[in-house]
């Protein structure tokens, strides 16, 4: 009868650990109007969307709160154009979110080419990075 208690315990343990488990991309909402300019990305931290310019994949960290206006604000992750001005399109750039809570895909749906993207609450852990 021990045996079998201590057997139970050892099992749903290990349930509970793989069931806590984050390896799962988050959920996103996203419109289906690809004609839109810009579009918002959720995070798994409940507080920080990512806004993306979706026609030349510029990026901005928004922060929402209901603690006031010091812990709300939108800060630039990249205010680099990915494209020439007459190849910006709505719609061309789209976000991918990762198993890391950090990080995501950004993606031009044109031609392919893809960057890192990081954000964080200190400008020294935000960056885009090209995907070679």
């Amino acid at each position: 009868m021990k045996t079998f208690f201590l057997t139970l315990i050892f099992a749903l343990t290990t349930m509970l650990t793989f069931a806590q488990s984050t390896s799962e991309a988050p959920i996103q909402n996203i419109s289906s109007d690809s004609a839109v300019v810009y579009r918002l990305f959720s995070t798994r931290n409940m507080y920080t969307f990512i806004k993306l310019d979706t026609r030349n994949g510029q990026m901005w960290q928004v922060q929402w709160s209901t603690k006031g206006n010091d812990y709300q604000f939108e800060t630039t992750l990249s205010d680099i154009s990915r494209v020439n001005k007459e190849d910006e399109k709505n719609g061309r750039f789209f976000l991918y979110p990762t198993t890391n809570i950090y990080n995501f895909i950004l993606l031009d749906q044109m031609d392919g080419r893809a960057w890192q993207v990081q954000w964080g609450n200190k400008v020294e852990d935000r960056i885009v990075i090209r995907i070679y």
